[in-house]
């Protein structure tokens, strides 16, 4: 039996974090990171050296310089005979771990045997200037080298040395005295914060007309046509035609998702079905997709013939002479009016169409400070000990930040605040927490992959503006043995808003572009072309410098999440419910006045009843007030914090064991054969429900359809005299008595009603339906 964990500990936590500078608000710093805890750090920035003196027997040396503070050294790379190297790197060293008093920047020459001193810098701690950004950067000096004496040597070194915070232009590209165990450049640049950009996508719409004088193998026999289009690893086909002759006609859409740059060529095959598994290629066209037209609105471009060959030419091969060429017509464009889609459309971060022509002016800034992450797992083992490298991936829009790895830490501290432009209140941020295995040299024992840690989604909408929000949220992760707390990401958002009024009337706007409603595209082509979005922006990023990893981007975009669940369909059914349980109740308190359980409640809706009957101009007016009322008297108990990941919700603290081995189930199936039996078992039994009420509800619909059908001659007769009858006395009385008399009947006290069901109910249960027909 699962326990259900405590509600508390997957609850969210508003905090009070110490925010920006602690100075006034018109401090130059607190306006621009103001959303984060400061953190001070020592600069070192090693520009050059020149004059160093030869050390080896040819009179040369290779240098490199080594920068220490107490027990933290970093070193910078080293020149291969070269005098006046020029390194230009810069070094940080946090103040909360300051060990020493004293800095030391010493110059070495690179030898088999044991690295050359050549000289070195010290630096008293007490002396080191302060920096504030906007203030310029610190000019650096030369300085000349001393022996271990304090004398000074031939040579001298470059140098800037200051105190300031992650504020620092110098922060994002510095190396941290935090990352002194981590090993290789490669494995370096991958502790650092980066920001990355989705590659701009476009549909692609294909649109295949018809082929003129194809020229078939078997000249005896109908050619069976049909167009195959390939667009990198995307493959689509036409039918085959049904015009089948050597002139074919098709008239079919072929959607693609393209990337800028344009890499790849779109290439189509005119192919012949001349069997059951055996095509063969009448002829074939490259199409650079830089040359293709490109639209903005629902107007068609021109259509154009293209030359069909037997081979397509790749640059630098020789063209061979064809004599006679088939030709293919065609209508190719790349849709800018469409948003296209590579987020999930229930927590959308970009609702704007490809083209930046059609974008509106943004209505305001989204900031966010990710501060810090508390009482985070072990994810990975290293030296016989548990130990997690976190870093924070978030994204919204096009953007996608990185924050640097913190090494080694469980309580990591990132502080990094990161700002967005925002388009439509509507739109959800992700932030996403992961483990990064790509340190000491991670790769030589097979791909290793990022672990996720947990994810947290704010919708901008249910923020109010100009408000900083400080939260801590829980990190959950559903694994297969049940729902886990990670930990916890600690978070600073605001959300600005520059014009009110352009946000009120954003939600007046449609929430996808135009061309999405007047062409729109079916629910098989979206899913298809998200998934194929959802490709091309996770190869783009992984090829980045650092790679923004293809199991991080998946994560960021819910990649899996259109999979089969039993536990998510549980959780909807229940949503469903809930959104129903308002209607229930209304229905109950409904029956409670009929059945005259608060005597004088019902008295009271007589009286409202006979108002509105008289005065029926009424009805409108006091529904809106009445839900006016509701809205103030709500007003009280408004949500004071952002939304957050709920386990009761997901059905994750409740579910089975097994339901979660079948959601984490790869496709298709990796189950033993009896598993997949009693699954598909338990599917059957679910469905076979599903299946009962879906048949009710076509039985009562048939049953209203029958009562004019004349498929039962008497119910129909009676119905229809019932018809006449109800017209005739309908003409001659008021409709405010009919409606007088008809809410009376219904309210009526229980001493005028019988259990037994009403006439009218009796009658629609007897009609006919078509269940008798069903086999």
């Amino acid at each position: 039996m699962m326990h259900r964990p405590p509600p508390e500990d997957f609850s969210l936590k508003e905090t009070k974090p110490h925010l920006g500078s602690g100075k006034v608000s018109g401090d130059k710093l607190t306006s621009t990171y103001d959303l984060v805890e400061q953190m001070q750090y020592l600069y070192v920035r090693v520009v050059k050296a020149k004059d160093l003196p030869g050390k080896d027997v040819t009179g040369s040396c290779d240098p490199y310089v080594e920068v220490k503070l107490g027990n933290y050294k970093g070193t910078t790379r080293h020149f291969e005979k070269k005098s006046n190297p020029e390194w230009n790197q810069v070094f940080a060293f946090s103040k909360d771990r300051l060990q020493a008093s004293m800095l030391e920047i010493t110059v070495k020459d690179k030898d088999f045997v044991k690295d050359d001193f050549m000289g070195r810098v010290l630096f008293d701690l007490n002396e080191v200037p302060k920096r504030v950004p906007p203030d310029s950067p610190l000019a650096p000096q030369w300085y000349r080298l001393e022996d271990r004496r304090g004398d000074k040597v031939k040579g001298e070194i470059m140098l800037a040395v200051w105190m300031g915070t992650q504020a620092d232009e110098a922060f994002p590209e510095a190396w941290h005295s935090d990352a002194a165990t981590v090993s290789g450049t490669d494995a370096l640049a991958n502790i650092r914060s980066k920001v990355y950009l989705s590659p701009k996508l476009w549909y692609l719409r294909v649109n295949v007309i018809e082929a003129q004088d194809l020229q078939p193998g078997d000249k005896g026999r109908y050619p069976e046509v049909y167009v195959k289009a390939i667009l990198g690893n995307q493959a689509l086909r036409t039918k085959i035609s049904l015009s089948r002759s050597i002139n074919p006609m098709w008239n079919e859409d072929l959607m693609f998702v393209a990337a800028e740059p344009f890499e790849e060529p779109l290439i189509l095959s005119v192919e012949d079905r001349v069997a059951p598994n055996k095509d063969e290629v009448l002829g074939r066209c490259a199409i650079p997709l830089q040359y293709v037209d490109r639209r903005l609105d629902h107007k068609p471009v021109n259509t154009r013939w293209y030359n069909l060959e037997k081979h397509v030419i790749v640059e630098g091969e020789k063209k061979k002479d064809t004599k006679f060429a088939s030709r293919i017509h065609m209508r190719i464009c790349l849709e800018g009016g469409y948003h296209v889609l590579d987020e999930s459309t229930h927590y959308s971060s970009d609702l704007r169409p490809t083209a930046k022509q059609l974008w509106k002016s943004s209505i305001g800034i989204l900031e966010l400070g990710i501060l810090s992450a508390q009482g985070l797992l072990p994810m990975k083992t290293k030296d016989g000990r548990g130990t997690t490298d976190a870093y924070c991936v978030a994204k919204y829009g096009q953007k996608w930040i990185r924050t640097r790895t913190i090494i080694d830490s469980f309580m990591p501290k990132w502080n990094e605040q990161y700002t967005w432009e925002v388009a439509d209140p509507c739109t959800v941020v992700t932030i996403g927490v992961f483990d990064n295995c790509h340190l000491h040299g991670g790769d030589k024992n097979g791909p290793a992959k990022d672990s996720r840690i947990g994810k947290v989604r704010i919708r901008l909408s249910t923020l109010e503006t100009d408000k900083i929000y400080t939260h801590s949220y829980p990190l959950l992760v559903l694994h297969p043995n049940g729902v886990k707390k990670m930990g916890e990401i600690h978070l600073a958002v605001r959300f600005t808003c520059s014009s009110l009024l352009n946000m009120m009337h954003m939600y007046s706007q449609p929430l996808l572009p135009k061309m999405h409603y007047i062409y729109p595209l079916t629910v098989s082509q979206l899913d298809s072309l998200r998934h194929q979005a959802t490709q091309i922006v996770s190869m783009r990023l992984s090829r980045a410098e650092p790679p923004l990893r293809k199991e991080v981007v998946e994560y960021m975009l819910d990649v899996g999440s259109h999979m089969w669940s039993m536990r998510r369909s549980k959780a909807n059914f229940f949503r469903i419910m809930g959104v129903l349980s308002g209607l229930i109740a209304v229905g109950k308190w409904f029956d409670q006045i009929c059945n005259w359980k608060n005597p004088i409640t019902t008295v009271l809706i007589h009286i409202l009843f006979i108002i509105l009957v008289i005065y029926p101009e009424l009805i409108l007016p006091t529904i809106f007030l009445y839900l006016f009322m509701i809205g103030v008297w709500y007003y009280r108990w408004r949500p004071r914090h952002p939304p957050h990941m709920d386990t009761r919700l997901s059905h994750a603290d409740s579910a089975h064991p097994d339901e979660l081995d079948e959601e984490f189930d790869t496709f298709p199936t990796s189950r033993p054969s009896d598993i997949v039996r009693m699954r598909y078992d338990r599917l059957r039994s679910i469905a076979g429900r599903i299946q009962t009420v879906v048949g009710d509800l076509a039985t009562q619909g048939e049953r209203l359809q029958s009562l004019l059908s004349w498929r039962d001659p008497r119910a129909t007769a009676l119905f229809v005299i019932f018809c006449l009858i109800a017209a005739i006395v309908l003409y001659v009385t008021p409709f405010q008595v009919v409606a007088l008399l008809t809410g009376f009947y219904v309210l009526r006290h229980p001493r005028f009603r019988h259990k037994l069901p009403s006439v009218p109910l009796n009658f629609f249960r007897r009609l006919p339906a078509r269940t008798d027909c069903m086999l």
